[in-house]
C-alpha cells in the first residue's frame, strides 16, 4: 500500500515516527504513545514556523500578517504526501492567489483604499473578494496546483489587509521559506518528500 492511499490514522504520525528513528529518540515510544508524541511535535514545530516567519518580518520591517500560511504548515506537516502540501502546488498556489487578490484590487479600484477592517465592506469590496477567490480557484484547476491555504491569502489581499507589493513579495518569501522547513524536516523524517513535485508511477 503506497504512503497516499494509507488510512490517516497510519499516515498521521508518520514524521514523528522518522524523527525519531532519525535522532535514536525510540525510547521516547515507549513511553509515550504516538500519538502524544505526534501532537508534540506538531506544537514544537508549529512554534518553530511562526518563529522563523515572524523573525522574517522582523529583518524586513513587515506587518506580521501571515494568516494563510498557518494551514500550508499544517498540510507539510500533517498530510506530507497529498499532492496539494507539494512544494509545486503550494509556491504556485500561493503566487495564483497573490495575483489574483492583487488583481482584483486593481479591477475594483481599491488598490489604495484603507483594508475592510476600517471603511467596511461595500459592493465593490465584496466584487473584489468574490472576484478574487473565484479567478484563484479556477487558475488553480487549469495549473493543476491545488492548494486549499491560498484561498485565504487571496482574501487577505482583495479585502485589503496587505497591499503593498514589497509586503506581497515578503509573503511569498515567507512561503518559500515555510516550503525549505518542510522540505528539510520531511526528507529527515525519511518520508517520500518531493523537492518540487510527486513523479508520476511509470505506466
Amino acid at each position: 500500500m503506497t504512503p497516499d492511499r494509507r488510512p490517516l490514522d497510519l499516515l498521521e504520525p508518520a514524521i514523528t515516527r522518522g524523527l525519531v528513528a532519525r535522532f535514536r529518540l525510540t525510547t521516547l515510544l515507549g513511553h509515550f504513545p504516538e500519538r502524544q508524541l505526534w501532537a508534540a511535535f506538531m506544537f514544537i514545530n508549529g512554534l518553530v514556523s511562526i518563529g522563523l516567519l515572524a523573525g522574517l518580518a522582523m529583518l524586513t520591517h513587515t506587518p506580521m500578517v501571515f494568516p494563510s500560511l498557518g494551514p500550508t504548515a499544517f498540510l507539510f506537516f500533517f498530510t506530507p504526501t497529498l499532492p496539494t502540501a507539494s512544494p509545486r502546488n503550494t509556491i504556485y498556489g500561493h503566487i495564483i492567489g497573490i495575483a489574483c487578490g492583487y488583481g482584483a484590487l486593481w479591477l475594483m479600484g481599491l488598490h489604495h483604499a484603507p483594508p475592510a477592517m476600517v471603511m467596511g465592506v461595500d459592493l465593490a469590496r465584496i466584487g473584489a473578494a468574490a472576484l478574487s477567490l473565484a479567478a484563484t480557484g479556477a487558475l488553480m484547476i487549469l495549473f493543476r496546483a491545488a492548494h486549499p491555504p491560498a484561498g485565504a491569502t487571496t482574501l487577505i489581499i482583495s479585502l485589503g489587509i496587505i497591499t503593498r507589493p514589497q509586503h506581497l513579495a515578503i509573503m511569498l518569501l515567507a512561503v518559500a521559506l515555510l516550503t525549505v522547513q518542510a522540505i528539510v524536516l520531511n526528507r529527515l523524517a525519511g518520508i517520500d518528500y518531493p523537492l518540487w513535485a510527486k513523479r508520476a508511477p511509470a505506466p
